[in-house]
């Protein structure tokens, strides 16, 4: 076998383990969702994060295989955490917005599938949480609108839950 052929067993390798890992972490998170009697719903945004990370653990194990030097790949992800770091400090909203996104999932008394009204003094919305993403918050109207609404936003106003 020559080294082109190794590489290309290597790389289906991690491709093999990749998949096993999202299958067996996506089973472990709806064991969770269950066993906590949560909302099953709930688990969503947790199987994103947990994906997130294996494509990134995945990349970083084809990119040594196929022979980048370890140096370059620090430089290359220190540059890339550079270049978020600075767009995020450009735009605060959006580290807000995760950071409130994440304080929504764990921590909110609202939950994915409830009916809520965000008390506002200029507009009343009224709704039902259909998606909580890492920046914004999808309610689904009466009327069949989806309205977004900001996590930072959804987070500092007042809201009114439905029974």
């Amino acid at each position: 076998m020559n080294i082109t052929e190794i590489r290309i067993l290597q790389t289906g390798l991690v491709l093999v383990v990749f998949l096993l890992m999202r299958i067996l972490g996506y089973r472990l998170i709806d064991r969770t969702v269950t066993k906590s009697l949560l909302q099953k719903t709930r688990g969503k945004i947790i199987k994103k994060l947990w994906k997130f990370t294996l494509v990134i653990i995945a990349l970083i194990f084809i990119l040594t295989v196929w022979g980048v030097e370890q140096s370059e790949l620090v430089m290359f992800m220190a540059s890339v955490l550079t270049v978020i770091g600075i767009a995020l400090f450009a735009q605060w909203s959006h580290l807000s917005n995760l950071t409130s996104g994440i304080i929504i999932f764990f921590n909110h008394s609202v939950k994915l599938d409830d009916t809520v009204c965000i008390m506002d003094k200029d507009f009343e919305i009224e709704g039902r949480i259909s998606d909580i993403g890492l920046f914004f918050v999808k309610l689904k109207t009466n009327q069949g609108e989806e309205v977004f609404l900001p996590n930072n936003i959804f987070l500092h106003k007042m809201i009114k839950k439905k029974h």
